[in-house]
């Protein structure tokens, strides 16, 4: 059985036995990391840093990554880059937790890789675009418009709103 390393995982023991103000910053370089069950990233680069406090860690995430998707006007692969920064408390117990109610596990052992993906989803460009000029498809024969050109005219006039464009010009 093989066992995966997860980068993500992070030992906080050192930090939860120092004294409050204490802080350490982790730094992340990953070419590669996979967040179950549908998140991959490339480039993972980016830092979380961990202060001590009387109430638990507070944890401030700057990430940087790339990952695959697909333009929203014509459907091709794109490697669109996210970026996201967050910050969470990771309380010592239920009374100090924050909306968020995160505990810190006993083993002190924190996993970042949900966080990280919830963050990323959060920040991924809702209209992905291969380019800033992207054609998309054609309405009418579906061709990429960025490989191919089609002899098919977009229409100004929606036709489903065509007839109410005779109410405004008659023909008298």
């Amino acid at each position: 059985m093989t066992q995966h390393i997860n980068p993500l995982w992070i030992n906080v023991g050192f930090i939860v036995k120092a004294d409050a103000g204490y802080s350490r910053t982790f730094d992340f370089e990953l070419p590669e990391v996979f967040l179950a069950p549908d998140l991959s990233l490339n480039d993972l680069v980016g830092t979380a840093r961990f202060s001590r406090t009387p109430q638990g860690l507070v944890m401030d995430v700057f990430l940087s990554a790339r990952t695959p998707g697909e333009c929203a006007r014509c459907l091709d692969p794109v490697d669109q880059a996210i970026a996201t920064q967050f910050t969470e408390l990771y309380a010592f117990n239920e009374r100090s937790a924050t909306e968020s109610q995160l505990i810190l596990p006993a083993n002190h052992q924190i996993d970042l890789a949900p966080l990280v993906r919830e963050y990323m989803i959060l920040d991924m460009p809702m209209n992905p675009l291969c380019q800033k000029d992207c054609q998309g498809l054609c309405p009418v024969c579906g061709i990429n418009r960025n490989h191919e050109n089609c002899d098919h005219v977009p229409s100004d006039i929606d036709p489903r709103l065509a007839t109410l464009k005779d109410l405004l010009d008659p023909q008298d």
